[in-house]
């Protein structure tokens, strides 16, 4: 794996990650009420699910590489399919014009850490979108044969540290980021050069030889 693809994917994670979704949702309602430490808490909930996500794709790609070339065409054209999908959502979002992210209104009791890094870890190891952009993903950044395990897990961490930067960031900035990660220019913008990132991977993908 070079540094091409490490970029490549990195790219694609950072575009995830800034778009709104439940994670930064969750962050919003917690540290207003309940502090910096429950927000950080929230994000080691948000990583431990990512590498267990991380960890399920890694298995089940391996087992489809070994086992069959026809299931690892299924699983390929799928995961294309589901790039693309996303790609297409974000350009119809873009093209109609993004609402404004509305505010979101704190939690009325306090979170404990514990608590928090349970919302956290709940939020995403129950998304499965977390897990179909790991089988979509992988097998057109990882190589085959020896070390590719090694590099999944390499681009797992690399997916969670940009979580953790983007998010740490949201937490010690968290009503100037919130504004502009939600004006209407801004997602625009995002959603646009997201769709056409996603599609570009997404054809990347079918294209792809097991």
């Amino acid at each position: 794996m070079d540094w091409t693809q490490v970029l490549s994917f990195a790219l694609v994670a950072s575009l995830l990650v800034m778009s709104p979704g439940p994670n930064g949702i969750l962050i919003a309602k917690t540290v207003p009420t309940s502090g910096r430490a429950a927000g950080i808490a929230n994000v080691a909930g948000f990583i431990t699910a990512f590498y267990l996500h991380g960890a399920l794709s890694v298995l089940g790609i391996s087992v489809i590489l070994v086992q069959s070339a026809q299931a690892f065409t299924v699983v390929k054209f799928l995961g294309a399919a589901y790039l693309c999908w996303i790609g297409f959502k974000a350009l119809r979002d873009a093209w109609r014009g993004v609402k404004t992210v509305t505010e979101v209104n704190p939690a009325k009791r306090k979170r404990t850490l514990l608590v928090a890094y349970g919302e956290g870890l709940l939020t995403n190891a129950l998304n499965p979108k977390v897990s179909l952009f790991y089988l979509a993903a992988f097998p057109q950044f990882i190589p085959v044969g020896e070390g590719a395990v090694t590099s999944a897990f390499m681009l797992i961490c690399l997916h969670a540290l940009i979580n953790a930067l983007w998010f740490a960031a949201m937490i010690m900035l968290l009503a100037r980021l919130t504004r502009f990660a939600g004006s209407g220019r801004f997602q625009r913008v995002l959603k646009a050069t997201t769709g056409a990132v996603f599609i570009a991977f997404g054809i990347k993908l079918a294209a792809l030889r097991p």
